[in-house]
């Protein structure tokens, strides 16, 4: 399992540099993540891994352009994010992302049309398109009171897709399936990526799911999240799972994130040999 990223010639797609985010609550300001910095290339599948509390979800929220960071930067495509944009799109854990009174092939086309995007026609065109990926050409005309909380997230990634966006954020986007489903979601979600090559920044707090899931994993520390390592597991798949490989990269990650002895009050573990 590499642990060390070569220095860099070319800047990623995402750039995240220095950046600390907090929010405020009734009684206080409490400090999301301190000084995270990490570079997302086209077509990663990078992963934001951690415990709850650590700021993973604040960051993807920060990159959708919904928090502005206190200290720090982010960039996508060397412009600075400031507020939404069409260029990231999102995909949570909910079920009720989906207007009811929609159908499938109008929740994935309005999206395109209330932006401008295209036109009536021509973004029900690329709906079929996406529907087609995701396997629901069929249900194209249901109700989303009809489908399974799976299909229901196909359909989701489905819209967000079709918007063709420079990145996919995903915050923990199978957690509430069952175990089955969200096992064939995984496996859909790659399959996807390989068809479409998309770039995609996924959220979890699961160290299974991040090894099947991405390329690269940020490792962050408990409250307030700080970066502990970054890990490679490009070549770790469905396949390894179970295998002696998969388990000790398991059980190294896991000891990266709640680290015992004297490492357990370094402030940060980047990038370790």
């Amino acid at each position: 399992m590499n642990q060390t990223r070569s220095s860099r010639s070319v800047p990623g797609l995402l750039q995240v540099h220095g950046v600390t985010l907090e929010y405020s609550t009734p009684d206080r300001i409490v400090r999301a993540t301190q000084r995270v910095s990490f570079d997302v290339d086209e077509q990663d599948r990078f992963v934001l891994l951690g415990p709850s509390g650590c700021g993973k979800s604040t960051l993807l929220k920060a990159v959708g352009g919904f928090i502005l960071p206190s200290e720090g930067s982010i960039r996508l495509a060397g412009r600075q994010i400031s507020k939404p944009g069409p260029d990231r799109v999102a995909v949570f854990q909910e079920f009720d992302q989906l207007p009811p009174w929609k159908t499938v092939r109008q929740n994935v086309a309005f999206p395109l049309i209330a932006s401008r995007t295209l036109h009536k026609k021509e973004a029900h065109a690329r709906a079929d398109e996406y529907l087609d990926k995701v396997g629901l050409t069929a249900f194209a005309h249901s109700y989303p009171h009809t489908l399974s909380g799976g299909m229901k997230q196909r359909v989701a990634i489905a819209r967000a897709l079709a918007m063709q966006p420079r990145i996919l954020l995903m915050d923990e986007p199978f957690a509430a399936l069952d175990a089955l489903t969200r096992r064939r979601m995984q496996e859909e979600l790659l399959a996807l990526w390989e068809d479409v090559g998309f770039t995609l920044l996924f959220v979890t707090h699961s160290i299974e799911e991040a090894l099947l899931i991405g390329n690269r994993i940020l490792l962050l520390s408990p409250h307030p999240g700080r970066v502990r390592a970054e890990v490679h597991a490009a070549h770790l798949g469905f396949q390894d799972e179970g295998a002696m490989g998969f388990r000790s990269a398991t059980h190294r990650i896991h000891e990266l994130l709640f680290p015992a002895g004297p490492e357990a009050s370094r402030p940060a573990l980047r990038h370790v040999a």
